[in-house]
């Protein structure tokens, strides 16, 4: 009995040792498969680059001797006509025997026929030759005539005719490459599609090779990649609970299985953290519209437009009615709780407006947002609590008129905003508590204390609040944040 357990154990440790080897063999197929496609490919791809140089070179050679011969020149007879006319007839515009513009032609003409292949074009080169070496011939014959009509008769005679000649020739030559041209693009769009075609036969074949090569290697996978693969699913599925490792003999398949779990510890932590973090900022965005829609201010601002209406001052009863509009409008922003700054600035001044109805004797502002930070993102709900603190605080404590004046603009990557107002400030002392009241929800003035801690939890440290005061000189805030557009805010969009 204790012999069969002794076996038993060296079997067990034989299936331990198996996964290492298997390990190595996996290992071995994947090479063998990288280079069972890469080699058939760069194959091909040789292939195909040197057929593409072979039908490249032919095409260039062809389309080389018609530029080439372009470079004779269509001005060619009427040239060297008018230079042996001026000659003949002893003008004074004659400049010599026009042996030069002869012997760069010949030289053309030689290095186009060492050039050219096809028979129809050597004829006409060739032909181009002769005529260039009579037409030197007839042009010396012509300098060695003293009679007048002598020359005149040879000139028509010999050189018309001969230059007419050479440059016929020379067209039948340009014509000829010409056609062999279309021919060798003919050529080549039938190759192109022949090498497309095999080209496809070919990957298919590889990829169909290829599929049944991976296909003799996936069975080669382990029970811990299964395991590793339907646990991937269940966290997909939404179970973020760590539980046991993988156990795996493959020291690397162990080490992934246990950062899986550590990741995914990790995550359902964050993911709590997230939530607390989002019902906070819910939380706070709740209490500040009930400190915002409440019923005192609401019955205020209708006894307003009842008030406006019955001493026939409609328009600004129209007008009030429609800031009101827009103030519960941008309040509910679809539900969002991170707005761009251009809806936050459209919520603030229909806050003003309405204000500036009932306090037309005790309020100015002035409202002055850079558009280039109109499409950044902040925190709903921002600005309107600190306007709201800089009225009732300030500005309505005052005996003469007070200004509110709000600004934003970028400061290198960055956006500063300042709600500032000309109320009655506060002492130092006052400043302290105040400061220190941010940080206490159950403070006096929980709107300003609100409004940090949601620009905290939105922006962390990246984001400055400060606040300075001075007793009848009035409050300033300055807010600074980093510019964040709405795609980067897309996870806050869900926390609602």
């Amino acid at each position: 009995m204790e012999k069969s357990n002794v076996e038993k154990s060296a079997i067990a440790q034989s299936t331990v040792d198996k996964p290492s080897s298997k390990s190595t063999s996996l290992s071995d197929k994947l090479r063998l498969l990288m280079l069972s496609i890469f080699i058939p490919m760069l194959a091909l791809m040789v292939i195909c680059i040197t057929m593409f140089i072979i039908r490249n070179y032919q095409y260039q050679k062809v389309s080389g001797n018609v530029t080439l011969a372009s470079g004779f020149g269509q001005d060619f007879k009427d040239e060297i006509d008018l230079k042996m006319y001026y000659y003949a007839t002893g003008s004074e515009y004659a400049t010599g025997l026009p042996l030069d513009e002869i012997d760069r032609a010949l030289e053309l003409a030689n290095t186009l026929s060492e050039r050219t292949s096809k028979k129809d074009s050597q004829r006409s080169i060739r032909s181009v030759i002769n005529l260039c070496g009579n037409l030197k011939d007839r042009i010396l014959q012509i300098s060695e005539t003293d009679n007048y009509n002598d020359k005149m008769e040879q000139l028509d005679t010999n050189v018309y005719i001969l230059t007419d000649l050479i440059q016929d020739y020379m067209y039948n030559y340009l014509y000829s490459e010409a056609e062999e041209l279309a021919l060798l693009q003919r050529n080549m769009d039938v190759l192109l599609k022949a090498e497309v075609a095999c080209l496809v036969l070919f990957t298919l074949s590889l990829a169909i090779i290829s599929i049944l090569r991976a296909v003799s290697v996936s069975r080669s996978i382990t029970r811990p990649i299964d395991e590793l693969y339907g646990r991937v699913k269940s966290v997909d599925a939404g179970e973020l609970i760590p539980i046991e490792p993988v156990q795996a003999n493959d020291e690397k398949l162990q080490a992934l299985s246990n950062s899986f779990e550590e990741m995914i510890g990790r995550l359902a932590n964050q993911v709590e953290l997230n939530k607390e973090e989002a019902d906070k900022i819910r939380a706070m965005e709740l209490m500040l519209l009930q400190a915002q829609i409440n019923p005192h201010f609401l019955y205020n601002t209708l006894d307003t437009i009842i008030w406006l209406i019955e001493t026939g001052k409609n328009e600004q009863a129209v007008e009030m009615v429609f800031s009101l509009s827009n103030f519960f409008r941008s309040s509910l922003s679809k539900g969002r709780d991170i707005i761009t700054l251009k809806e936050e600035e459209i919520h603030v001044k229909s806050y003003l407006e309405i204000q500036q109805v009932r306090y037309k004797d005790k309020l100015t502002y002035d409202l002055n947002f850079s558009e280039e930070i109109y499409p950044y993102m902040i925190p709903k709900l921002t600005l309107q609590p600190l306007v709201e603190n800089a009225l009732y605080h300030g500005i309505k404590l005052k005996r003469e008129k007070g200004n509110i004046k709000i600004t934003g603009n970028p400061v290198g990557d960055k956006i500063v905003l300042t709600v500032e107002d000309t109320g009655i400030g506060m002492s130092d002392d006052k400043l302290i508590k105040v400061k220190e009241s941010l940080d206490n929800e159950d403070a006096p003035g929980f709107g300003m204390a609100a409004v940090y801690k949601r620009l905290k939890l939105v922006f962390g440290s990246a984001c400055t609040f400060d606040i300075t005061s001075a007793v009848n000189e009035g409050t300033k805030i300055l807010i600074c944040i980093p510019m964040e557009k709405e795609e980067n805010n897309n996870a806050d969009e869900g926390v609602v």
